[in-house]
């Protein structure tokens, strides 16, 4: 097998309020894929949810060409949104809504697609400045952009952490996708909310500017956990 390019690490951690961490990973940079899927909080049957996502892409066939790599993976997540929002339900009633946001890198020389559901994040570190790379679905951000809430109002809504996508809870998945050039030195953050709500794009760009993918995470989960951490938190830090 050819050595990849990227280099990676992961983590989670189930925070300091919660009994059941329902975040799962995907770390593979021999395949150049990459993936953190947040079982939604509140709903039985989160961790399904996610730990179902994960398994699912981690048994995807390489393709070569970037765009069949797309097509499956989001091929894969509707599959997964199908089951998740008809089968489970109907056949395990008692667990009620099960879903998980998502968010996935694919990485081809100097091509990058990211697809994603829900407000899981992907932040590239790219010259000493930090970028986000998704929009969160969640009505908070609704309310900025059709609302024109200031950022301080839309986080005052009671709902504003309310998602408006996330796979497994509607019929049908819709997903964003983003391609991208990827330059040298580009370092990407894959994560859930549980991490990046707890810390500012000053401290995520202080992490991200260590040397390693592994002393990343350790930066920021030190800073996280030093706080409440009322949630579950997740990260994937991948460099060349």
């Amino acid at each position: 097998m050819v050595a990849s390019p990227w280099y990676s690490a992961a983590r989670t951690d189930p925070g300091k309020a919660r009994a059941r961490n329902e975040d799962a990973f995907l770390d593979c940079p021999q395949q150049g894929v990459w993936a953190v899927a947040d079982g939604m909080g509140g709903h039985f049957g989160g961790d399904i949810a996610s730990q179902m996502i994960v398994a699912n892409l981690t048994e995807l066939p390489l393709y070569r060409d970037l765009g069949e790599r797309s097509k499956a993976v989001r091929q894969c997540l509707r599959w997964i949104n199908r089951r998740l929002s008809q089968e489970l339900t109907v056949t395990e009633d008692r667990l009620g809504i099960i879903g998980s946001t998502v968010v996935v890198l694919l990485l081809e020389g100097n091509r990058g697609v990211c697809i994603w559901a829900g407000d899981s994040r992907c932040y590239l570190w790219r010259g000493r400045r930090l970028y986000q790379l998704t929009k969160d679905h969640s009505l908070q951000q609704q309310l900025i952009d059709r609302q024109h809430f200031s950022r301080d109002e839309a986080c005052a809504h009671p709902a504003a952490k309310a998602l408006t996508r996330a796979v497994g809870a509607a019929p049908e998945l819709t997903l964003e996708v983003l391609e991208l050039d990827v330059q040298p030195g580009d370092t990407f953050l894959l994560c859930s909310d549980g991490l990046y709500q707890g810390l500012g794009t000053e401290a995520l760009g202080r992490a991200l500017d260590l040397a390693s993918p592994r002393r990343v995470l350790e930066h920021l989960f030190d800073d996280v956990l030093r706080g409440t951490a009322p949630d579950n938190l997740t990260a994937v830090v991948i460099r060349p």
